[in-house]
């Protein structure tokens, strides 16, 4: 893998460290519901599930 692929993959590991932040998750922390989830539920999983796919798109994509 090049040096800019891993790059890529260190600013996601540090864009996730920020959004996952205890601050920023509260605040979503409210007593709103989406479709039965709470919104901070669907918050967390979101933002797992978008580092999941920008990981395997980046590593997919750019594996040498």
């Amino acid at each position: 893998m090049k040096k800019r692929h891993q790059q890529k993959l260190v600013v996601l590991s540090l864009l996730l460290l920020l959004v996952l932040n205890l601050p920023i998750v509260l605040l979503f922390d409210s007593a709103d519901n989406v479709l039965g989830f709470p919104v901070i539920y669907i918050y967390i999983f979101s933002v797992w599930l978008f580092s999941v796919l920008m990981s395997w798109i980046v590593v997919q994509r750019y594996y040498e």
